[in-house]
């Protein structure tokens, strides 16, 4: 059972960065959205979190749909998830990132327009990578502040204090709503598995400055659980399974 639930959590993430990502690299890329960069935001905004809330509706029963390691770290600072399960929670999801990545450049390699040194697959960077150019400590800042609200809004929709059925749709916006503002200044990770794939495959400056794009999150997901556990101390978070919209719901 639990290798079933480990190879769902990687396939989630495999199409959360296929879809996404390609969006992003599509938008950007190879400039889909024209002259218009707000219309390329929203478009990569709404990508992620439209495949996230069916993700979360579809995998939340399996698994809990966690598709991203932040939010493991979330649900275990929270205590809702053992430290030996979080652990395959983030190997599943760095290989499912790292796979869907390498497999949507294999896809647009098909394409003759298609250049990894112009084009790119959607990484996040600071300074030269951003397009506010933003430095690596502004960087780090707005990544663990997103990641904060993002896994803060995740760990209280699966709560036991929310109405069954709406934590997808919960979810699904924060995660829009942190690409609205964060995709001009990082290029928006708040989730390690995602920043890495891209990073890997295309290499050089992206993949030197990863780093911050896993540990900034992960710190975000720490700050988010410990906001969690503060907030609704009155809560028993200890008794409550690492689910996420759609198993609240059943």
């Amino acid at each position: 059972m639990q290798t079933r639930k480990l190879i769902i959590e990687a396939i989630g993430t495999f199409f959360l960065v296929f879809f996404a990502v390609g969006v992003a690299t599509l938008s950007f890329g190879f400039k889909f959205a024209g002259a218009s960069t707000s219309a390329g935001v929203v478009t990569t905004a709404l990508a992620f979190g439209l495949v996230l809330l069916a993700l979360a509706y579809t995998l939340g029963p399996l698994t809990g749909c966690h598709i991203n390691p932040a939010v493991t770290m979330g649900f275990y600072v929270s205590g809702r998830m053992p430290l030996t399960e979080a652990i395959g929670y983030w190997v599943a999801q760095f290989i499912g990132g790292i796979a869907g990545a390498f497999v949507l450049y294999g896809i647009f390699t098909a394409s003759p327009i298609y250049s990894k040194k112009r084009t790119g697959l959607g990484a996040d960077g600071y300074g030269p990578l951003s397009m506010t150019h933003i430095n690596a400590a502004g960087a780090f800042g707005v990544e663990v502040i997103l990641t904060l609200l993002f896994v803060f809004v995740v760990l209280q929709a699966t709560g036991k204090l929310t109405a069954p059925g709406f934590a997808g749709m919960a979810i699904g916006l924060a995660l829009t709503v942190v690409h609205l503002i964060g995709i001009p200044l990082t290029g928006t990770s708040v989730n390690p598995a995602r920043s890495l794939g891209p990073a890997l495959v295309v290499g050089g400056l992206a993949l030197s400055q990863v780093w911050l794009f896993i540990i900034a999150p992960l710190v975000g997901g720490v700050v988010a659980a410990l906001l969690y556990r503060f907030v609704f101390a009155e809560e028993k978070v200890s008794g409550t399974p690492p689910a996420t919209a759609a198993s609240e719901a059943a």
